[in-house]
């Protein structure tokens, strides 16, 4: 599975200095930086053991535990 995880293809991002504050909340909002650069940078899935993240519900990215994110597509 690790050769398989080597393969998936993946982007770094970087967190803007300024942001809008308005796209999500979030309780932590230590969090609320991440997750709002996925969204600005067109992350597909997102992928996370923070349950702060779990209530979240927005369109893209797809929010999943490392469990869900295993089980849907490995």
């Amino acid at each position: 599975m690790d050769k398989l995880l080597l393969k998936m293809s993946y982007d770094l991002v970087y967190t803007p200095e300024e942001m809008d504050k308005t796209l999500f909340s979030i309780r932590d909002a230590n969090d609320y930086p991440v997750l709002y650069t996925a969204i600005i940078e067109d992350v597909n899935v997102f992928i996370t053991g923070d349950k702060d993240f779990a209530d979240i519900e927005i369109e893209k990215p797809e929010i999943l535990t490392p469990a869900d994110f295993m089980a849907k597509y490995l």
